[in-house]
Formats: C-alpha cells, sequence, structure tokens
C-alpha cells in the first residue's frame, strides 16, 4: 500500500522504534524515584527535554510534555482561560481550528467565557486585522494554528503574534503547530508566541507523546493534580520512553526540514499538475499551501467511494481530519471558507511523508482518473 495519509500519522522512524525499545528494557525506573533506576530516568528526561527546547528553539524550562497535541492544545486554553480568568473572560480564535482547539473553546463558552470565532477568507486564512480588531480589553487569549490539518492553509501567525505584544502585551498567544513543525519554518521566540503545541506521531515519533512550549513567565491552570510533574502543570508519571522517542523525531525532522520541503514540493506540484486534467475535481489548497498537504472535492460523491476506489488501487488517502473522518458532517473548515455544501460533503486530503517521489504521485493521479470515469456515471445515485 501507497500509505498519503501523514497528516494524521506518520509510521515512525526506524531509529526511533529502536531508541524506545532500548529506554523500555533498560530505563524501566519512575523518573520522580530516588533510587538509581528513577534517577537513570530522570535523566533521560532531562536529556529529552533539552533536545526537544535546541529543536524548538527554545529553554528546556519552557518544555511541558504531554501525551499528544490533543492534551497540549486544551491544556494551553483552558490552562490560560482559567489562571487568567481575573484579568477578563474574553477569547479569540479562528473558525478552522483542530477539534482539539475548537471544542475546547466551546467548552469554555458554557463556562461563562465568550468567545470570538474569526472567519477565514477563501484560502482559508485569517485576516490579521480582524484578528486584532476583535482583541478587547477583557481579552485574555489568542489561538490560531499555524496549518490547518485539512487543507494546508498557513495562517500568518509570526505577523499576528507580533502585533499582538506590540499593541496588546498583556493577551497571551497560543499557536497549535502540529502540521507546521519541521514542513514550515517558524521561529518561536521571535514570532510573540506564548504557548505552542506539537505531537510527536505527526514527525514519525510515537503516539501518545507530545509537548506544550509555555513561555517563561506564563502560568497555566493544572488540568491534571497530582504528583507535581512537569512543574507541577501536568502531574503523571511521564512516559520516558514515547518522550525519548519524541526528542529523536524532533531533531530528525529539524536536521531533515529543508530537504523535506523541496521534496514534498515537487510532489505535491506534480499532483496539482496532474488533477488540473481532471475538471471534476475541485482544489481546495491553497497554491502556497504547506507543501505536504493537498485537499480536493469531487462534488457530488461520497468522499469514502472515492477512498475505497483510491484503497483498491493500493492507495490510502483520508477524508478530512482523522478526528472528523468517521462523521457524516460536511466539513466545517470547508464551509468557514465559502464553499458550496456540495463540496464541503466529499473532500479527500492527501498528505506525504519523506519518502513520496514524483512516480508515487503519477500513480494516484492514474487511480484517481480511474476512479473519476468508474464513478462519474453513478454521482447521482451516490449523493
Amino acid at each position: 500500500m501507497k500509505y498519503f495519509d501523514h497528516a494524521a500519522s506518520t509510521p515512525p522512524h526506524p531509529e526511533v522504534i529502536r531508541t524506545i525499545a532500548e529506554v523500555m528494557q533498560a530505563h524501566y525506573g519512575n523518573p520522580s524515584s530516588l533510587h538509581a533506576s528513577g534517577e537513570s530516568g530522570f535523566k533521560l528526561l532531562h536529556r529529552a527535554r533539552e533536545v526537544c527546547a535546541q529543536a524548538l528553539g527554545v529553554e528546556p524550562s519552557e518544555i511541558v510534555f504531554t501525551s499528544g497535541a490533543t492534551e497540549s492544545n486544551n491544556m494551553a486554553i483552558k490552562g490560560a482561560a482559567l489562571q487568567y480568568r481575573t484579568r477578563g473572560k474574553h477569547l479569540i480564535t479562528s473558525m478552522v481550528e483542530h477539534p482539539s482547539v475548537y471544542e475546547s473553546f466551546r467548552q469554555l463558552e458554557g463556562l461563562g467565557f465568550e468567545v470570538t470565532f474569526v472567519p477565514v477568507q477563501t484560502d482559508g486564512t485569517v485576516d490579521i486585522e480582524a484578528v486584532m480588531q476583535a482583541v478587547r480589553k477583557d481579552t485574555v487569549l489568542v489561538s490560531i494554528m499555524h496549518v490547518n490539518n485539512e487543507t494546508g492553509s498557513i495562517q500568518p501567525v509570526a505577523e499576528i503574534g507580533r502585533e499582538l505584544k506590540q499593541k496588546h502585551p498583556r493577551v497571551l498567544f497560543h499557536v497549535d503547530g502540529v502540521q507546521g513543525f519541521g514542513k514550515v519554518p517558524l521561529q518561536i521566540k521571535d514570532s510573540g508566541i506564548d504557548l505552542y503545541s506539537l505531537s510527536a506521531h505527526k514527525i514519525r515519533g510515537p503516539k501518545g507523546a507530545g509537548l506544550l512550549y509555555v513561555r517563561k513567565g506564563v502560568q497555566l491552570f493544572p488540568l491534571l493534580s497530582g504528583g507535581g510533574q512537569e512543574g507541577g502543570v501536568r502531574s503523571g508519571t511521564e512516559n520516558v520512553p514515547a518522550l525519548v522517542g519524541m526528542a529523536k523525531a524532533l531533531r530528525l525532522a529539524k536536521e531533515k526540514e529543508g530537504e523535506n520541503i523541496r521534496g514534498w514540493r515537487n510532489v505535491r506540484q506534480r499532483l496539482v499538475e496532474g488533477m488540473a486534467s481532471l475538471p471534476e475535481l475541485v482544489l481546495n489548497s491553497p497554491a502556497d499551501g504547506a507543501p505536504h498537504i493537498l485537499h480536493f472535492s469531487y462534488p457530488g460523491m461520497k468522499p469514502e467511494v472515492v477512498l475505497h476506489c483510491l484503497e483498491e488501487d493500493g492507495l490510502e488517502v483520508s477524508t478530512k481530519s482523522a478526528c472528523s473522518s468517521k462523521t457524516s458532517e460536511p466539513s466545517r473548515v470547508l464551509l468557514a471558507m465559502g464553499k458550496s455544501m456540495e463540496v464541503a460533503q466529499s473532500g479527500i486530503r492527501i498528505s506525504l511523508g519523506d519518502e513520496h517521489t514524483a512516480e508515487d504521485a503519477d500513480l494516484l493521479i492514474e487511480a484517481l482518473t480511474k476512479a473519476v470515469k468508474r464513478l462519474s456515471g453513478l454521482k447521482g445515485g451516490l449523493k
């Protein structure tokens, strides 16, 4: 099978697998324990934190380890809102955020917070001025993702962060960086970012491991109470093998960033050119979107039908984001971009990995062309 769903999850790097296995076998002590086995685990955890910090260009003390992006996003948003609620109860985000962000804000609305959901333009990006105009005296947090997980639209987070720090320095800025790290360069320290979320399994690391960058001086209300691990922000025994594996994955992703981006751009462009010969397809990703994501719709056809046709030819793609792919609802992201209901109900996402080549792109276009010809006569009956 040719796997084109790297935005959902990536195959772990062989070096990461070996590292995790070695740590699991030799360093099983609780890193909070005082004996030698515990101290061994603690040292590995400390080194993993240093490696992650170096990859992000931040300080080790600013790294909080989590179980993944969902926890990191919840921790950043709810932790900041609850910690600084005496400053105000107004929050800002966009209409196209990942469910772990979007639903966190919906939950906070139920707790008495007021949320402004900033609309996006037709390319899926927010207007910087619209974000700034939404800021009020009682605003405590703005959260905007770096790269959209469905369409690959790149948000101007560096510009937003810098302007917030210049005009509203007390307003915290959170960025969901899950689809951006290693794919779209970003200097966290130079971009006015206070909180930044990452997940290991999006960059060839293990599932169940993630991190949250918390800028020095920012405090978060702990969502998990207990033994006080991770500086008291996230209690619970740390998953040392997975976190060491994540550190390895971050380092490899950073080292290969330039090479990978060039490869993805070439394959993506090949796909775009191939899809141009299929007039029934609607391309939803902007031309200047993230190099590893390409999203299109086949209006009038259920996306799972197209997906299974491609799967029969040995090609795996996805519908919407992995967190929403098993629901029949139209894409919230595409509707927010002004797409029709028919387009929003028929989206397909292709997301690339570093193993993909121009030949793989040709295979996918060939299979897609065959699927469109095969299904074109069935569209009316399968709506």
